[in-house]
């Protein structure tokens, strides 16, 4: 069973995905929250596997509460960011406070409940509403697209393939055909990089590649 913590300071939206989440057969919620400090509080107390967060809030903004859940308890309570807003600086700010996935929350029940469970396995996850717009905007925030020697010094070439299509959220059965290798070959390489970087999942590995320039060439 995996235990959800709702944060949102609209009581009629924290009922509603509460009701939703419940209704899963694999997810139960055990606390709702209505601002940042009653997030960070609540994660303490409760030890959440995923955090439902919401970024605008009053008293404490989704961020800085997403900043502070994951440095007192890393990858014990990972934090899945749920937003009305498209991609802006806050995008951006969530993922490096430690956010382990971004979705918009006009997306459906089963999208929703799926991220959870992905994200509490580890897996992290983006919208695919907005990913190519993630892509594009680090992209645009860098000028050398060659990846850094960093970069090629820590991870195989063929790790660096597998981050550059990880950076375009294919799955690893996607990656899988796209390299012409089976999936357990993409999970072993997954792993490794996930241990070579410091990476808590595959989100954030993918954010660590796109700083040292593996991967944003997204079609």
């Amino acid at each position: 069973m995996t235990t959800v913590l709702v944060v949102d300071d609209q009581p009629i939206v924290r009922a509603g995905l509460a009701v939703v989440l419940d209704a899963e057969a694999d997810l139960t919620v055990i606390g709702q929250a209505a601002d940042g400090e009653e997030a960070v509080l609540l994660a303490g107390e409760l030890l959440p596997d995923v955090v439902c967060m919401d970024v605008r809030m009053p008293r404490m903004d989704g961020i800085t509460a997403t900043r502070q859940i994951v440095a007192a308890h890393g990858g014990a309570v990972r934090v899945l960011i749920l937003t009305t807003f498209d991609v802006d600086e806050d995008t951006f700010a969530a993922l490096e406070a430690g956010a382990s996935g971004f979705l918009l929350k006009g997306a459906d029940e089963r999208t929703i409940a799926a991220a959870i469970r992905s994200v509490a396995a580890g897996g992290g996850t983006l919208d695919q509403r907005i990913t190519q717009k993630v892509l594009a905007e680090f992209g645009r925030r860098r000028s050398d697209p060659s990846p850094t020697q960093a970069a090629l010094d820590l991870l195989t070439q063929r790790e660096v393939d597998v981050l550059e299509l990880l950076t375009r959220g294919l799955s690893n059965a996607e990656i899988a055909q796209a390299l012409f290798v089976e999936v357990t070959t993409v999970k072993y390489h997954v792993q490794s990089i996930l241990s070579k970087t410091g990476s808590r999942d595959r989100l954030n590995a993918a954010l660590w590649g796109l700083r040292h320039h593996v991967g944003g060439h997204a079609d």
